[in-house]
């Protein structure tokens, strides 16, 4: 009797068990945690992320500023949802990292740093560069570009980066950025756009001002971004803005510095900044259009991010949206609530400029200009060779407008200097310049 006892208290607990199973699966299904989650790297000190790119929904890697002389490789394997410092880099300034498989990848800055087993080993391949940009398209074919007027230009490697051609030199117009659509076409800009179908044997000046970043569908379909948005039908040779939503009092901020294209209708994009209340959080832009209409996300108030600086999408669920020290995650296609932009007729465009000091070389002193259509907080920094600042020029707020500061460099020894406009405590922009005596 005791035991048929026990036996039914048994039965009937799995039964209740049952049922609460079934009501939290339940209401897990039809009330999902947030589209966008945020996900947090380690503690990586007073350095920022400058740049991060994810192989597949997996694995990625992310590199940071440099502080106290150090730089850092950031590694996931799980989505994002942990990192860790894979790498340190002593007195390398990172300004950009490109994988061309699974296993190979470089980093490129004030030195050429390439690994061939999935970011476990690093080595130097090519110490004797500044790169703001780089672009490969196999394990040996690769350009950088280096923006200083007087050895600056455009460089291509056919040897994983062992040597470099000098291809070209633009002088006051050498560029920031490089995009290479397949081994002939491309395309390079600082304040100037450029286009090679050779390799990059010969580059054409075409319309289209800068870009941040690019990306092309097909040989003559693409998009950039440099504030506004703008695109292409004619391989570059003519661009047409594309209306951002307008700046109000929810967005004070409305522009785009990186966006991800899933294919030549759907493009996530981010640059700007939403305001609920008195929160500020960034925001997501989304358009299945071409860019032709937008909507845009702001993820859960919870999560804290002034702005995101990077987005990438490797399928139409998976993505990431990254600041300058922390992101948001997706692997559902971002938030199914969004709300509707109305398109304005025109747009001014916001755009930031830091120019080459001139003269370049200098001996000992030197005019560095920048330019701002928009008011902002600007800081300009100076360092050397190492990557340890040695000056802070400007560090106030400007209005609209072109500004000059001087660098003296009569406390410090001839060699080669860089400086860095920050907007709003991001890097935009960094110049070499050359101390002769």
């Amino acid at each position: 009797m005791e035991k048929n006892k026990f036996i039914n208290k048994i039965s009937s607990l799995l039964f209740y068990i049952s049922i609460l199973s079934f009501i939290i699966a339940f209401n897990f299904a039809h009330n999902p945690p947030g589209a966008w989650y945020q996900q947090s790297l380690p503690n990586i000190g007073n350095r920022n992320i400058v740049d991060i790119t994810f192989l597949d929904s997996l694995n990625g890697y992310a590199i940071s500023s440099i502080a106290s002389d150090t730089s850092l490789i950031l590694k996931t394997t799980n989505g994002g949802n942990n990192w860790w410092i894979a790498n340190r880099q002593n007195s390398f300034i990172m300004t950009s990292i490109e994988f061309i498989d699974g296993s190979t990848g470089f980093v490129g800055g004030t030195n050429l740093i390439r690994t061939t087993d999935s970011g476990i080993s690093w080595n130097s391949i090519y110490p004797f560069i500044f790169s703001n940009d780089l672009s490969f398209i196999n394990q040996d074919t690769g350009w950088y570009v280096d923006s200083e007027g007087l050895l600056g230009g455009v460089f291509r490697t056919t040897n994983s980066g062992i040597n470099w051609t000098h291809q070209v030199n633009l002088g006051g117009n050498n560029p920031t950025h490089i995009y290479m659509y397949n081994k002939d076409t491309g395309y390079v800009a600082g304040t100037t756009l450029y286009k090679t179908t050779n390799s990059g044997i010969d580059w054409l000046q075409i319309p289209g001002g800068g870009f941040g970043d690019m990306y092309f569908i097909n040989a003559t379909t693409g998009w950039k971004c440099y504030g506004p948005m703008q695109k292409t039908t004619d391989g570059g040779l003519s661009w047409q803005n594309i209306p951002l939503p307008p700046k109000s009092d929810t967005l004070p901020l409305s522009r785009v510095i990186s966006f991800s294209n899933i294919n030549a209708d759907t493009i996530w994009a981010v640059g700007s900044v939403g305001v609920i209340g008195s929160s500020a959080r960034g925001v997501i832009y989304l358009t299945t259009n071409g860019g032709t209409t937008w909507s845009y996300q702001l993820p859960d108030i919870s999560i804290n991010i002034f702005r995101y600086l990077y987005i990438q999408f490797v399928n139409k669920n998976i993505g990431w949206s990254y600041g300058v020290a922390t992101g948001v995650h997706t692997v559902t296609g971002g938030d199914t609530t969004i709300t509707n932009i109305i398109n304005p007729i025109n747009e001014t465009p916001e755009n930031f400029k830091l120019f080459q000091n001139y003269p370049n070389p200098f001996n000992p002193k030197t005019i560095i200009s920048f330019q701002l259509s928009v008011t902002g907080f600007i800081i300009i920094k100076v360092y050397n060779a190492l990557g340890t600042e040695i000056e802070t020029l400007v560090n106030q707020k400007h209005s609209a407008g072109s500004y000059n500061v001087r660098f003296d460099g009569n406390n410090v020894p001839s060699g080669v200097y860089f400086y860095s406009l920050f907007i709003e405590g991001v890097k935009t922009d960094t110049k070499k310049m050359l101390l002769i005596r």
